[in-house]
């Protein structure tokens, strides 16, 4: 395991954060750092924390231990307008797009601007269809939600993510139920934009070929921590069972299929040959 490091050019920083739903823990003692105008992907095993870890940078549940850092401030301490302020400065693409179904494509980019700002109308158009030019859907403004494609969809949540220009976008499954083709354009965007807007990009996802192509870094939790971080190189190259498992897509290793709890024999009463 490479033991996480408190960097300085991290725009993003947990440490020591312990975090659970009732009487399961989900997060235990996590620390992890997240570099400015990176791609840093998080992966692992289903159930592993790897959203959760989002909804504590961005302030949706608030960490029972430790700290969650974003520009050095703790996201925990906030009150709810420094939250709120905080929340500006990020983008966040929701698994499957999350559009709002009754507002055209303009009118979904546009929804942040005109709630957060005081833009006048005419400069809000430009906005957005900057944005939605840069995914390649300017054309397709005046479309509702249930008249384009689930990838078309996906590129503009994109286009929303990024519309108020901020520091942090956080992708949650941002691949999830596209095909091939479309896979392949959210990925190249994610990089493109990263790079282009000088923004720091966090990407919850489990298509290990995908994200390796796009990832500076890549987390791999598991228990609650940090099993494994470094360059998608450096992973392919390790040793551990935990990484071998998981890039090689095995059904056998440390992640194991069933779920704790009871034997066979316990629950039904009678012996499994085994």
């Amino acid at each position: 395991m490479n033991a996480p490091t408190h960097r300085n050019d991290a725009l993003v920083e947990l440490r020591d954060v312990t975090f659970g739903y009732g009487e399961r823990a989900v997060l235990c003692d996590l620390s992890l750092a997240v570099p400015r105008g990176r791609v840093t992907a998080l992966m692992g095993a289903s159930g592993g924390g790897k959203t959760t870890v989002l909804r504590l940078i961005g302030g949706q549940q608030r960490a029972q231990r430790g700290q969650v850092l974003v520009g050095g401030k703790d996201v925990g301490a906030m009150d709810e307008s420094q939250l709120y302020a905080a929340r500006r400065r990020m983008g966040m693409l929701f698994q499957f797009g999350a559009l709002f179904t009754d507002l055209s494509v303009f009118d979904n980019v546009a929804f942040p601007l005109r709630e957060h700002t005081t833009l006048p109308e005419a400069l809000v158009r430009d906005i957005v269809l900057m944005k939605l030019d840069a995914v390649g859907l300017r054309g397709a403004r005046e479309l509702m939600p249930g008249q384009i494609s689930g990838g078309m969809a996906r590129r503009v949540a994109l286009a929303r993510a990024i519309a108020l220009d901020p520091e942090l976008v956080m992708y949650d499954e941002p691949f999830a139920g596209l095909d091939p083709i479309s896979l392949g354009t959210a990925a190249r965007l994610i990089r493109q934009l990263n790079d282009a807007l000088g923004i720091t990009s966090i990407v919850v996802s489990h298509d290990v070929q995908e994200t390796f192509l796009i990832a500076d870094q890549v987390i791999i939790l598991a228990d609650g921590q940090v099993a494994a971080q470094g360059t998608p190189d450096e992973l392919r190259a390790s040793a551990l069972p935990l990484v071998r498992q998981f890039i090689g897509l095995d059904i056998d290793g440390p992640v194991q299929f069933h779920y704790p709890g009871p034997t066979v024999e316990q629950d039904f009463g009678v012996e499994v040959a085994r």
